[in-house]
């Protein structure tokens, strides 16, 4: 071959290295617009409905405004506030102890649910959407009922309690001291069909060959849940576990159609003492700084979860 020719062939085979580099820089612009095109829409929602929000009240909380004259910045002022406030304090341990009720019970109730509903029973399907169906009903509905059934004099509840010989039943939610564990009660009910889908799913991934070897090795229906169901399910739980944890310290729909935060302030949480501060006080740049305060607990805990599972998995 000539010189010439070499040369020729070169310069071909340069412009076919060349057009394949093109044609691959082409699709991978392709791929990225097109990925963009799907990303795009939920991110402007995203941005425009929490990302900006969350950044105005970052701003608002280093202010004192009411909504009819230009914010004053106040620095910290909030935040002190907030730390000798007592209705803050009050709040705060009313959210904890209800996420400290809610979280278990609505875990305990799930996770047996989904394990009794998971055998192969008759009508199981029909079992299965009437537990979930509290999660989708009106929550004012599910309030209003659960108040009735609560009613101190003419409730089912108390009536029932009346009749197996207890002489003063609780007042429930016009009692101080029963109205946060009627608010646990009502939450675990409504929410506990929704977690038990999860732990359906959850349950329905786990081999079946496992129990199979378990049940030929002796090993009872205990220890087959101990060895085998709860392992398998710590993903699922560890998910729950982080929905729960979150639901339970931002609570505040229940909460406002039950109890309004009464009687007294024993069932007022943060998310009420925030629409409290902020809708009917007009004090937006306190109530800003209380919701940057649960903010920071929620991604604390969450924080912490997500180490205690990682520590785990090791």
């Amino acid at each position: 071959m000539s010189a010439a020719d070499a040369r020729a062939a070169a310069e071909a085979r340069a412009g076919t290295t060349a057009h394949a580099a093109a044609a691959a820089r082409r699709r991978r612009r392709r791929g990225i617009l097109v990925g963009w095109s799907f990303v795009l829409p939920n991110f402007l929602g995203f941005a425009a409905f929490t990302l900006v929000p969350v950044v105005g009240a970052l701003l608002v909380s280093f202010t004192d405004w009411n909504s009819y004259s230009s914010p004053h910045w106040v620095g910290l002022a909030n935040f002190r506030r907030m730390w000798h406030d007592d209705n803050f304090r009050t709040a705060l341990e009313n959210t904890c102890w209800y996420a400290a009720g809610h979280i278990p019970l609505t875990l305990a109730a799930s996770l047996g649910l989904a394990v009794l509903l998971n055998q192969k029973l008759r009508g199981v399907g029909i079992l299965r959407t009437a537990f979930f169906f509290p999660y989708v009903t009106s929550l004012v509905a599910v309030a209003v009922v659960w108040n009735m059934l609560l009613s101190p004099d003419v409730g089912p509840v108390n009536q029932i309690l009346r009749h197996l010989g207890v002489a003063h039943p609780p007042g429930w939610t016009t009692s101080t001291d029963w109205a946060l564990p009627a608010l646990i009660v009502t939450s675990v009910w409504r929410d506990m069909g929704y977690y038990m889908v999860l732990y359906l799913a959850g349950l329905q991934a786990i081999p079946a060959e496992l129990y199979e070897a378990a049940r030929v090795d002796g090993a009872g229906p205990w220890q087959r849940f101990r060895h085998i169901t709860l392992p398998g399910l710590r993903p699922t739980t560890f998910f729950v576990l982080v929905m729960l944890t979150i639901s339970s310290f931002k609570v505040f729909d229940l909460v406002q159609v039950m109890t309004e935060g009464g009687p007294g302030r024993s069932t007022l949480v943060l998310s009420q003492l925030i629409f409290r501060e902020g809708i009917t006080h007009g004090r937006f740049g306190y109530a800003s700084a209380i919701s940057l305060a649960l903010f920071a607990i929620c991604l604390v805990i969450t924080l912490a979860q997500f180490r205690l599972q990682r520590r785990r998995e090791r």
